[in-house]
Formats: structure tokens, sequence, C-alpha cells
């Protein structure tokens, strides 16, 4: 296990009702509130009339900034600073899921910075401080609520880029496993799909001795493979909701990475679908996943053969840790594929027109991974595995 520090300064209000504390959590923060949010769902399922409702009991003046897009724009972000910076606004209140967390996170550090909040993305400027940010989760995936991440995709350039800074932590993170239930099943098998990816990218590492942090992944792991049939088989059980949104929060919280070197490829190699083809995250996850775990597997056959013994309850039967770890890749790959997600690009329609320029751009800041350095040529070959 390396050395770490590990803080995690969110708090988090969870359970049924908890939204209903949006209000009082957001007037003890500030007084003017920029309400941030995505489509038309919040609006025809209530959420929206409900959380206005705490807000205005509270007296705060609100803005808003709506339309957040899967897979969010940059541009939806300087949004947002602008009427941070033109109304003096002190809380950044997201209600959504991870792009309208993370489109929050970087309004509320723009609106303390002088340029465009874009120059976070490129290593033009770091981020050294932020407004307030609240956030109201309506759909269990990306983790957002309670790490210091955020993805943001800009058209014009067709760049999907990460930003991870201490600056961008939530303050309060509200859960309420009632907002999630009327999110569709699609959109439910693409955040567990997600959730899933991000417990792999910090359980298959090169760290020696994490045997807790093994035991917890797993632990994430098996929970989220047995409730996901419960909750596909109804999308209104409460219960599995919760357990389901809880799972997604855990699994990237940092605390399983906490002494582990993540891997991370798989991530970046996805941002490249997206970014030019728009995918849903957690589908382009599904596809890239089996092959890059096939593509690493004899670097550390051992963690996977552990992977398909603990999570998938193969027996080794006399198999050696690569055949027993090439049947964990394809049980993976299966349950994937049995709960409506993709494994194949072809699934998605998309060709191989691009790869080239996907492999060049995943790669230019230096290889990408842990397990393995990859390097152009290994996206390439991972990228055409996934035909």
């Amino acid at each position: 296990m390396k050395n770490f520090e590990y803080c995690n300064p969110v708090q988090v209000f969870f359970g049924k009702g908890e939204t209903d504390r949006v209000g009082e959590v957001c007037a003890r923060l500030g007084k003017k509130v920029l309400f941030v949010y995505g489509g038309g769902s919040i609006k025809r399922n209530g959420l929206y009339a409900r959380v206005m409702e705490r807000l205005r009991e509270q007296n705060l003046t609100v803005w808003e900034v709506s339309g957040i897009q899967p897979n969010p724009r940059i541009d939806k972000v300087r949004e947002g600073v602008k009427l941070c910076k033109d109304h003096g606004i002190e809380v950044v209140l997201a209600v959504g899921g991870g792009s309208v967390l993370d489109s929050a996170k970087i309004i509320a550090a723009g609106a303390t910075y002088s340029g465009d909040p874009w120059d976070f993305f490129i290593d033009k400027a770091p981020v050294t401080g932020r407004i307030k940010i609240v956030t109201v989760l309506t759909l269990a995936a990306t983790g957002s609520e309670m790490n210091h991440n955020a993805v943001i995709s800009n058209d014009e350039t067709k760049e999907k880029l990460a930003v991870v800074d201490a600056h961008i932590y939530p303050d309060v993170s509200i859960l309420d496993p009632e907002n999630t239930l009327t999110v569709p099943r699609d959109q439910t098998v693409n955040g567990i799909v997600d959730m899933t990816a991000h417990v792999f990218e910090q359980y298959f590492h090169p760290t020696p001795e994490t045997p807790l942090q093994d035991r917890l992944s797993e632990g994430i792991l098996q929970t989220i493979i047995e409730y996901t049939p419960r909750l596909l088989s109804n999308l209104e059980d409460y219960d599995a909701r919760a357990t389901i949104m809880w799972c997604g929060t855990l699994a990237l919280n940092h605390l399983i990475e906490a002494g582990v070197e993540g891997d991370w490829a798989t991530h970046r190699i996805e941002h490249e679908l997206s970014a030019f083809y728009d995918i849903p995250h957690g589908a382009g996850l599904a596809i890239v996943f089996p092959q890059w775990m096939q593509y690493v597997l004899d670097v550390i056959p051992h963690k996977f053969a552990q992977f398909a013994e603990r999570v998938w309850k193969i027996p080794r039967n006399g198999r050696s840790d690569r055949e027993l770890g090439l049947l964990g890749i394809e049980a993976t790959k299966k349950w994937f594929s049995q709960i409506g997600a993709p494994v194949t690009l072809r699934e998605v329609g998309i060709g191989e027109e691009h790869f080239p320029v996907m492999a060049e751009r995943a790669t230019k800041k230096g290889p990408l991974g842990s397990v393995k350095k990859l390097y152009k040529d290994d996206v390439l070959a991972i990228l055409r595995m996934c035909r």
C-alpha cells in the first residue's frame, strides 16, 4: 500500500424526504442562488417546483441555468459563470445527475476566476477558489456528489476533458433516493455501468498489499450485481434505488483508491468516444472496459483471477490465473449485455474512421494508465477490439 492523505469534506444528507432541506442548506451558505439543472424531467416530476418552494421559504433570490446536457458543454458553464459574476451569486445549487453537478462545480470555480473556465481543462490556469456548492442528486452514476472531479465537453474542439481539484468538492450533497424513482431504464443502466467502471478503475491496479481496498471494492461490486436485477424488474423499488445510489457515491468518493494507484485509462479512452459521438458515458464504458481488461490481463493475471473468484464466484477448478481471469472478463461482458448495455461499437453505430485521431488525442499528454502504460498504438488496438 502506498502512503496517502485522505480528506472528504462533503456533508451528506441521505434518505427519503431529505430534499426538503435544500432551502435551509442554501440559506446557511448565502442569499443569492444560481439553480442549475438539465432538461424538463425535474419540472415534469414536480422536483423543480418542490425545490423552488423550499428556496422561496428562505427568501432566497434565485437565478437559473437550465438545459445542461449529458456530456455537459462548456458554453453552459460560461453562461452560469457570467450570471454569477453579474449578480454576485453566492451559492450554486445543482439539481440533477453528474452532468449537472460537474457543470455546477466549474461554474462555482469560474465565478472566482477572471478568465475563461475552459482554461482549467487545458492547464492554462489552476482552480484557486470557488463560491459555495450544494447538490441534489437525481441520478445514481458518477459519484460527483462526493468527489472533486468534473468532466466537461467542448463542441468547438471536440474535446472532453477533466478537472480534478480539491477546491471543487461540494459543500453539501442531498441524496434522496425518491428523486431517482422516475429515472428511465436506459439511464438507470448507464448509471450502473458508470459506477461499476469507477470501481474497476480503482480495483485493477499494480499496487501490492491492498487487501482492505480490494475487499471494499469487491463489496461494492457484489452489491451492485445483486441489486441491479431487482431494480430493473421494478424501477420504483425505493430500497433498491437507495442501495444503488449509495453504491454510486462510494464508488467514487476516493475512499477505495486511498493507498493505491488507480488506472483510469478506460475513462480517458471513452472520453474520446463520447467527445466525437456524444454517446452516453456509461454505454461507452461498457464497450471499452472488457476490451481493456483483456488487453492488460497478462500484466496482473492474479488480480483478474481474484476478481473472477470473489466477485463472480467462479471456482478455480485447477485453472491458471489467466484462464480464470478470462472467465471473469467474459462474465463482466455478459452481465453488461444482460442488463441492456452495448458491448460493441457496432451496437451504437460507430465505425473506425476516427480511431487514429482519438488514439492520438487520448495520449497527447503521455501514456495512459498504471496497470500497463498505453501509448497511441495500444489505444488504437483497444479501440479496434471494441468493434
